[in-house]
């Protein structure tokens, strides 16, 4: 087949691809988007067998059924709660693999110095240092997620100096890459793109895991589409663009959700030594908690006109997502008007509570963002907060210097009654103690969130 009708058939995968992000914007559309963008994927990579310049399928085909298994056993086997890790190590492969062609090229291409294309020589430059740099961020990520290294910021004494010193070694060695076109000096590169990668997650929080992930993967398509440049290979060009595009969006639209800029988020404990988190117990005054039995709060859900459910990553670790669409269901035949408050940062990755509800089937209208809910807290009745800790903890508006303070919450404060449904008084991700769960009009109902939904159901049915 013609380079043209190659061409031709990687511009309707891109086509695809773009159509596809487009409608994962929307939970309603989400579903279909991936399939175009899979359709549009698959298109891509069934044209690339016939590229002239490509001879070995047998590799092709066997990284092709090596990634397949990996997909179809992680997507099945991987539990809601562990999705983002999924995504951080998935993207950080993604990275890998981009530095991986660039010093594969580099190889191919400049068996002696001077042959490389300047073009060419710099995709490759670029690629190898972000790809590395995203690999190895990525897998810092997943181990903060996964808990196999703390949430906390890890920094040290004289970091700053070190990250400068570093910086510079990076600079002299593209430099140097460039000028002899040794192999040994992009080796040592890539190297050293690696330290950077560890370096630039390690100083950040455990809460902002999500913010990194968003970042690293834009770095990631910049890298794919780098390559793209060094393959002269259109589709990989196009779709790196729009991962890095979206990618960076995300990034800035979720740096504002959490009320801060991206710097601080990114630098903020640069220099800086570790906090201890604060601990669990009486937020001031020796406040304390009261708790209420099922009973008692199935009784206020079921006369209550309006219920507000905040979904939080409680709700996600104990798989309770059909629970509360049970609860929801059976308030809405009491005549309750029921709604769903999603903060957009709630769980561990963009969009973790819209994907949890939706398999649960929850009707997409009776999902609200922040800015579309807060209004109407002041006229709930009662508002059931299901594992959400952070996202609702009035620190982050009246507490200067509280780690969260300036990031949008939602405001379950001002309803008339607030129910949390947690199994302690333990911190949430970012480590600080939460006010709400002292206020008087705040009951806790401890315990396991999908056993606590199901008491509830009872409780109601009972009324």
């Amino acid at each position: 087949m013609s380079q043209t009708w190659i061409n031709v058939a990687y511009l309707v995968a891109a086509i695809l691809l773009i159509v596809g992000v487009k409608r994962l914007a929307h939970p309603r559309t989400a579903r279909s988007g991936n399939w175009i963008a899979a359709v549009g994927m698959a298109i891509a990579v069934g044209f690339t067998f016939l590229v002239k310049e490509i001879d070995h399928y047998g590799l092709m085909l066997a990284g092709i059924a090596l990634g397949a298994v990996v997909g179809v056993v992680s997507a099945r086997a991987v539990k809601m709660t562990a999705i983002p890790q999924m995504v951080a190590l998935f993207n950080g492969v993604g990275g890998g693999a981009a530095a991986l062609i660039a010093a594969a090229e580099f190889h191919r291409q400049a068996p002696e110095p001077g042959q490389l294309a300047g073009e060419v020589l710099v995709g490759i430059l670029f690629s190898a240092v972000i790809g590395s740099v995203s690999f190895w961020g990525s897998l810092v990520a997943f181990g903060k997620l996964q808990e196999l290294i703390t949430g906390r910021p890890l920094v040290f004494r004289g970091q700053n100096l070190f990250n400068a010193l570093l910086g510079a070694a990076l600079v002299a060695l593209i430099v140097l890459t460039a000028v002899t076109e040794n192999g040994i000096w992009l080796v040592l590169l890539m190297v050293g793109a690696a330290v950077l990668g560890v370096l630039f997650v390690l100083p950040i929080g455990g809460a902002d895991m999500p913010v990194v992930i968003s970042l690293l993967n834009a770095c990631t398509g910049l890298a794919a589409a780098s390559t793209g440049f060094v393959l002269d290979n259109t589709v990989l060009i196009i779709g790196g663009t729009l991962v890095g595009a979206s990618g960076t969006l995300l990034t800035i639209k979720m740096g504002e959700a959490m009320g801060r800029p991206l710097t601080q988020t990114l630098f903020g404990a640069f220099g800086s030594a570790p906090a201890p988190a604060v601990a669990a117990g009486p937020a001031g005054d020796g406040a304390s908690v009261r708790t209420a039995s099922p009973d008692d709060i199935g009784f206020m859900l079921a006369y209550a006109r309006r219920v507000v459910f905040v979904p939080g990553y409680g709700l996600a670790v104990a798989q309770a997502q059909h629970d509360v669409r049970s609860l929801g269901e059976l308030l809405e035949g009491k005549g309750v008007d029921v709604r769903y408050a999603i903060h957009p940062v709630a769980g561990r990755m963009p969009g973790h509570m819209n994907v949890l509800l939706a398999e649960a089937n929850v009707p997409y209208d009776e999902l609200f963002e922040m800015d579309e809910i807060n209004p109407e807290f002041p006229q709930t009745d009662v508002v059931v907060v299901v594992g959400a800790n952070d996202v609702v903890n009035p620190a982050a508006r009246n507490q200067p210097g509280n780690p969260i303070y300036g990031m949008p919450i939602l405001d379950v404060d001002k309803a008339h009654n607030v129910v949390v449904i947690k199994r302690s008084l333990a911190t949430g991700f970012a480590g600080v103690d939460n006010p709400l769960f002292y206020d008087p009009k705040t009951v806790m109902l401890f315990g396991d969130a999908k056993s606590a939904l199901e008491q509830l159901v009872s409780s109601v049915k009972a009324v």
